[in-house]
């Protein structure tokens, strides 16, 4: 069985700065793109940060120059650098996975990780 699981989020001043991690464990064959979301109260879900199997990464305008995606492919883990966080970034976040396993082809999604901005 497949898993994604997150870690590194929590509470942080206005400035400040946290780097989240997700691993994906269990049989997995490849790991296609990898991506980050978020999701505030009332809000959809939206896209955060993502990167491909080749490392070409795509952002939402409003991390641009303050986030920053990166994988490890030896370790099945991609990593969400955030730096000058601000309130509205507040939200869980989530990482997915598009990847294939001994069953298929299919996107897994980790269980969360709150990033709370505050002072």
């Amino acid at each position: 069985q497949v898993q994604l699981v997150e870690s590194g989020g929590g509470l942080v001043q206005p400035g400040g700065s946290l780097r989240l991690s997700c691993a994906a464990s269990g049989i997995i064959f490849s790991i296609y793109a990898m991506e980050w979301y978020r999701q505030a109260p009332g809000h959809q879900r939206e896209l955060v940060a993502g990167i491909s199997n080749g490392g070409s990464t795509v952002y939402a305008d409003s991390v641009k120059g303050r986030f920053t995606i990166s994988r490890d492919n030896a370790r099945n883990t991609v990593y969400l650098q955030m730096n000058s966080l601000k309130p509205e970034d507040t939200a869980v976040y989530y990482c997915s996975a598009d990847l294939r396993t001994i069953t298929g082809r299919f996107r897994a999604w980790g269980q969360g990780t709150q990033v709370t901005v505050s002072s």
